[in-house]
């Protein structure tokens, strides 16, 4: 498959979330739903259509026939976790510098945490999760990448990794999946 045919169009009009129609017509989401969870799998793999399409079968399996909102984040979250995404609790450090450094060994990059031991919770107690993930955000944009999070809602912290040339499209793609990404700790 081209790599152009994977290109994301910013200027696509999403219907998934968008309002319902006033002409009484319901409008099927099934088809831009998957085209829009296809380009976030695509960002979050970046250069492993395999580890994509393989993310993308799970997400359809765990998603089912449902389309709202909540189910369609659940079904992304599952099918890519500690495989191209992360949600750990918030106070769980150790967990948090495991992941984003299992994540990111897929780039070739290795993060320096900044303490002795990072597997160690007792060295880790005066690190913030904040700090943590700006750490992370700012040694992965030196590397050419970009550490997105979101807020989950709960006392957990969720992220995923892309390029730093897709940002624009990372922002678009998430909104259209109903998460609020930022750079970092944002």
């Amino acid at each position: 498959m081209a790599a152009h045919e994977h290109e994301f169009d910013p200027d696509d009009n999403f219907s998934f979330g968008a309002p319902e129609r006033d002409d009484g017509e319901d409008e099927a989401h099934d088809g831009d739903l998957e085209a829009i969870a296809w380009q976030w799998l695509l960002r979050i793999n970046p250069g492993d259509e395999d580890a994509a399409t393989q993310q993308f079968q799970a997400f359809r399996e765990a998603l089912g026939d449902d389309d709202v909102q909540d189910a369609v984040q659940a079904a992304l979250e599952s099918a890519t976790d500690w495989r191209a995404s992360f949600r750990v609790p918030e106070d769980e450090r150790a967990t948090l510098i495991d992941v984003i450094d299992t994540l990111a060994e897929r780039f070739r990059v290795e993060l320096d945490w900044g303490v002795e031991d990072p597997t160690d919770d007792v060295a880790l107690g005066s690190a913030s999760t904040h700090a943590l993930i700006d750490t992370a955000y700012d040694q992965l944009r030196v590397a050419g990448y970009t550490l997105w999070t979101w807020d989950t809602g709960d006392d957990s912290v969720a992220g995923v990794m892309a390029p730093r040339d897709d940002d624009e499209g990372m922002r678009v793609i998430g909104n259209a999946l109903g998460l609020d990404v930022r750079p970092g700790a944002g």
